[in-house]
């Protein structure tokens, strides 16, 4: 049998490549959506991609299957459960609990696993020329290693209303199942650290049964009524774009073709986008961006985080522009159609003619923690970072509003106060900055070194109710 997890960083995404090397057939688990990856590998290992399979209808990336079965004239299988309303719309081969997908000599036995969602199914792995037991299963984002998946999101991104306490009543009961399999199982889970869809997610790629009833916390609580107090407990603000990833994987995503390459703009052409109401996104370092930026732009870094940040910040319906790093070009390319944002029209990456051409530039104001607290009155301070984070402790007379809801929440600011915006060290804060300057507020300050820095040099700060070795996702 051939084993490969291939990892989306920027999503903390995992998807799978499982082949039979008897029969060269392959199938591909939870596909990210730009594809070639799997092609070399499948190239590599002179398999053909044969199946494609997914967990549950993704809310956190636009899924690949469409695309893959498009190239490769592969069968799609996916959930049949969880009911009328969660039901996939577009061609395949649906699937209940027990039944099984053949790959040439590997079974994979269907386990209908609701909780994240109420269609969400796992694969249970039999290599049948090396033993008649199984040996791995595919989770998706039912149990990762330490966690388990939220069953918040369809209430909180997508708008089903009553549906959270119900879907952690499902994921409690799933688990009894969960943890009747053998211990030796393998866990090979769709997301690890850093992702929004869940709040304590390991670092570790995999785990087993075994070791999971051992260490993680939603496997050691028995009393339902506690589980559901805990698992809806400190989950972290879902994207804005999560609503949307939802409802295009349900009705299918648009098919590219293949992976599109923006083009480099001429500075006349840079000009004209702008009038044309393009999103300009400066993917520069933050110290880059505040020593002067294009009027108008947004400071979202180039960095693990670019596709969260993207999906909270953009807009959908809008071209977008990069000024980005040549080299860096196609890789954030496709952080974007990762997540559905497949609009992006070109790239600058030499911000100095734009400057020398004579556009307007301006500067984002910092102030360090001292200058801070010698006159904090004189301020309205803003944490952008999450409420759980905010809650373990924050800096006096601070009020707290999450950098990718400041767009809703604008009415709770005025032009004419002095703000200052501050997050952990000062990358989200960076962003929120950028979007109140776009947005029209002149008087903003970053605060340097963030809420980290507040810390170093001894200053008071508030303390919330959840303590800080309570798991806090940050996003």
């Amino acid at each position: 049998m051939f084993f490969e997890r291939i990892y989306e960083k920027g999503l903390a995404q995992a998807s799978y490549i499982v082949g039979c090397q008897a029969t060269k057939e392959a199938i591909v688990i939870d596909p990210k959506r730009d594809i070639d990856t799997y092609f070399e590998i499948a190239e590599r290992e002179n398999l053909r991609i044969t199946h494609i399979a997914e967990t549950h209808i993704h809310a956190d990336f636009l899924s690949g299957s469409l695309e893959l079965a498009h190239e490769t004239g592969a069968k799609i299988y996916l959930s049949n459960e969880g009911g009328n309303d969660w039901q996939y719309q577009f061609d395949h081969i649906g699937l209940k609990d027990g039944d099984i997908i053949k790959i040439g000599n590997i079974n994979l036995e269907v386990m209908h696993t609701p909780g994240h969602t109420p269609e969400h199914i796992s694969f249970i792995l039999t290599d049948l020329p090396a033993s008649k037991e199984p040996s791995m299963i595919f989770t998706g984002d039912f149990v990762f290693v330490g966690d388990v998946g939220r069953p918040d999101l369809l209430e909180k991104a997508a708008g089903y209303e009553g549906t959270m306490i119900a879907g952690a009543r499902q994921m409690f009961q799933s688990l009894k199942r969960f943890k009747e399999l053998p211990d030796h199982l393998q866990v090979w889970p769709a997301h690890g650290a850093g992702s929004a869809c869940g709040k304590s997610l390991g670092a570790v790629p995999s785990s087993t049964i075994g070791y999971e009833k051992l260490s993680n916390w939603a496997l050691k609580i028995n009393d339902e009524e506690t589980f559901i107090r805990t698992l809806l407990d400190g989950q972290p603000e879902p994207p804005k774009y999560f609503a949307m990833m939802k409802k295009l994987n349900k009705i299918g995503p648009r098919v590219l073709g293949s992976v599109p390459h923006p083009a480099r703009l001429s500075v006349a052409r840079f000009k004209d986008s702008i009038q044309n109401n393009y999103q300009i996104v400066d993917t520069r370092d933050k110290l880059s961006f505040a020593g002067g930026h294009i009027l108008g732009s947004l400071n979202i870094q180039d960095n693990n985080s670019f596709s969260t940040w993207a999906g909270w910040m953009l807009e959908y319906d809008r071209p977008i522009i990069l000024i980005a790093r040549e080299r860096r070009v196609d890789a954030l390319n496709r952080a974007l159609i990762r997540i559905g944002i497949d609009n992006l029209e070109g790239y600058i990456s030499d911000i100095d003619k734009l400057e020398s051409s004579g556009m307007d530039i301006e500067i984002l104001n910092q102030i360090s923690v001292n200058e801070l607290n010698q006159d904090i009155s004189k301020y309205k301070v803003i944490d952008v970072r999450s409420y759980t984070e905010y809650d373990i402790s924050s800096i006096p007379e601070s009020v707290n509003i999450h950098a990718g809801q400041l767009e809703k929440n604008l009415d709770k600011i005025s032009k004419e106060e002095e703000l200052v915006v501050y997050c952990a060290s000062g990358d989200r804060s960076a962003i929120a900055a950028s979007f109140l300057l776009k947005k029209g507020f002149s008087k903003v300050y970053n605060l340097s070194g963030g809420i980290n820095s507040w810390f170093q040099a001894g200053y008071k700060i508030n303390r919330g109710t959840i303590k800080e070795s309570e798991p806090a996702n940050i996003i």
